[in-house]
């Protein structure tokens, strides 16, 4: 995997990880505006890093992902490779 690729991926991994991180802590403070915000903002980065990686990679989840023709998903590494 070439390391613009890699780089962005792990952005995306990072953002996902700070989103899946608010949402647990917003469940047991529900009121705290500036989690609110914080996660808010983190959900638009972590749309906005996804689209760029799918635009200039692929897919990162099939089922979520529209596909062009032929088929997207398999074409590309694999995340092990």
């Amino acid at each position: 995997m070439d390391k613009n690729r890699e780089n962005l991926l792990k952005e995306v991994m990072a953002a996902d990880f700070t989103v899946t991180d608010l949402m647990l802590y917003l469940d047991t403070h529900p009121c705290d505006q500036n989690a609110i915000a914080l996660y808010n903002s983190s959900v638009q980065r972590s749309l906005v890093l996804r689209r760029e990686y799918e635009r200039l990679y692929g897919p990162i989840i099939a089922q979520l992902t529209p596909s062009k023709f032929p088929w997207q998903w398999v074409q590309g590494e694999w995340p092990w490779e």
